[in-house]
Order: C-alpha cells, then sequence, then structure tokens
C-alpha cells in the first residue's frame, strides 16, 4: 500500500494570533490574516508495509530541503494510528521539500498535510476532506510550528482568513487575480515561536485591522503595502530586507514580508518578472524562488 500527495507552501503577509491556554481544542486555535499560496511546496509519499523485527514502526526521511525535526509528522501518525488495528504495519514516510525551511514559507504545514493526504489515501480510511485537513492543523498547532498556513495551503490560491481555526472552523475567503508572478528571495530563518511569544500584543493590534480593511480592497498590491506595514510594525525587518525594499521601491515594485523569515516576496504582473529578477539577483547571499500562486490546495497526486 502506497500513496503521494502534496501540499503548497504558503507565505502570510499579516495575521492576528488566536491562542487559549486551553489546549484541549486545537481545532479553534490559529489565526485570521491573508497570505497565498505557491506551486513549490512539499510532496510526501507513504509506503505501508509489513513490520518485521523493526525496534519502530516507522521511518521517516526528507529529500531536497532539510527539516530538523520530525515531530509534526510523528503526531499526523498516531492520529491515523488510532483509526484501526496497524500493529502489524511499518510505514516508510518520505518527505520532499522543495522550499527551504524556516523562512516563513509554511514548510512544517505542508509536511503536516501532505502527510495526512496521502496516509488517508494509503491506509483507505476514506475521511472527508476536512478531517484530513484538521489532523495536520493541530499537529501543526500542538508542535508550536505555525497557526494558519495549514487552513490557508488547504484551500490554496490568495486568501484571506477571515475566521481562525482548522479546516471547516476556519473560514477563508479566497481572492481572485489575474495571472500574476511571484518572486521570492529568503535570507535566513526566524523562529516563529519564540517571535509569536515575544510579540504577541503588538501583532494582534495591527493584525486584526488589516483582515478589514482587505476584505474591502481585495487587491494584492494593497495587502503587500499592508504586509510591509505590518513586518515594520512588529519589527522584523533587517538593513538586509530594508535595503533591498527601498530598491523595489524606487523601481515601483511593491513587496511584502513573508512571516516569519528573513524572506521578501514581489507578487506582480508577469511582463515584469525579468525586472525584478535583476533587482533581487544582486543579492547573491539569498534563496531566490520564482513561483506563481497554485490554486488548488492539498492533494492527493496519482501514483
Amino acid at each position: 500500500m502506497e500513496a503521494t500527495a502534496f501540499c503548497p507552501a504558503h507565505v502570510t503577509g499579516f495575521f492576528k494570533a488566536h491562542l487559549d491556554d486551553n489546549q484541549n481544542n486545537l481545532e479553534n486555535l490559529g489565526s485570521m490574516g491573508a497570505g497565498f499560496s505557491i506551486k513549490q511546496g512539499v510532496t510526501t509519499r507513504v509506503k505501508i508495509e509489513t513490520r518485521n523485527d523493526q525496534k519502530s514502526n516507522f521511518e521517516i526521511s526528507s529529500y531536497g530541503y532539510q527539516s530538523d525535526k520530525t515531530d509534526v509528522s510523528e503526531y499526523v501518525l498516531n492520529e491515523f494510528l488510532r483509526l484501526g488495528e496497524f500493529s502489524t504495519k511499518f510505514f516508510k514516510i518520505e518527505h520532499d521539500i522543495s522550499i527551504p525551511v524556516g523562512y516563513g514559507l509554511g514548510s512544517s504545514g505542508a509536511v503536516a498535510l501532505s502527510l495526512s493526504f496521502a496516509l488517508d489515501q494509503a491506509l483507505k480510511t476514506k475521511l472527508d476532506k476536512t478531517t484530513i485537513g484538521q489532523i495536520a492543523h493541530n499537529a501543526e498547532v500542538n508542535c508550536k510550528t505555525g497557526l494558519g498556513d495549514v487552513l490557508g495551503s488547504f484551500h490554496g490560491g490568495f486568501e484571506i482568513r477571515v475566521k481562525p481555526g482548522a479546516p471547516g472552523i476556519g473560514y477563508v475567503e479566497k481572492i481572485t487575480t489575474d495571472k500574476i508572478s511571484i518572486i521570492m528571495i529568503c535570507f535566513s530563518p526566524i523562529s516563529t515561536n519564540k517571535f509569536i511569544k515575544e510579540h504577541l500584543s503588538q501583532i494582534n493590534g495591527l493584525g486584526g485591522k488589516m483582515v478589514n480593511r482587505l476584505l474591502e480592497s481585495k487587491n494584492y498590491e494593497h495587502f503587500q503595502d499592508m504586509s510591509l506595514e505590518f513586518a515594520k510594525y512588529v519589527d522584523v525587518m533587517t538593513p538586509r530586507m530594508q535595503k533591498l525594499v527601498n530598491e523595489l521601491s524606487k523601481n515601483n515594485i511593491k513587496c511584502g514580508i513573508a512571516l516569519f523569515g528573513e524572506t521578501i516576496f514581489s507578487m506582480i504582473p508577469q511582463e515584469k518578472e525579468n525586472e525584478v529578477l535583476g533587482i533581487i539577483q544582486k543579492y547573491s547571499d539569498g534563496i531566490i524562488i520564482k513561483s506563481e500562486l497554485d490554486n488548488d490546495g492539498a492533494r492527493v497526486l496519482l501514483n
């Protein structure tokens, strides 16, 4: 038995965190905010074999960019193991990660959601899509690796998260755009968990107001302006980021900041691609990603 699933990377431009000391209802925790999913992400393959004399009942490996922890994957697997009698099974899990980890691209959420879809397919548990999404969301919130990425990448596209929580509880409003390109440069990672703890009141003060403002305009250029304003307000801008933002601005190119990572993104009409790449490629100390919106969200792939 085997299955493969894909989950797009997800970038958040601004948000308002909804946390509660009562961790019993992980589905209700999360974030409001706005962001988008891109064509790159995480492809997860699950192969289920008969367990022999292995000490553990699973093996998790990563290809491409490396994740330093497996706790999110283990949480998702354990949730599926509760759904049946699988003690004689050995689970071989392979994550192919095509985005840098820790740079604000939602890699943990993509790992959780792609694994959740792949396990449901391989085990033939036949869960509805919402339940599959909730397992992944709960894994991410429980492991403190993110709040709203699973909800965003579950739906795909450019979205406003108007109600926090897991798929089925949280609610998104998708915004249609003309065909645009997305160009990003990732300089260095930032710890999401540490940052949210230290800046929660600042984040929430502005993030909630921005959701309402974007619901009025539904404009990706406006979204980028707000993302930049948010990043400056919560003080994540480094001198290196500010220098690039200034250079893009001088050339009338809008950009935003991926939360949380030292990552700048620019959503632009396709005809501006080369101009933006020409500027960004001068910064040789970053990882450059060229992409488009992924409007489909997380899904099972046919083997």
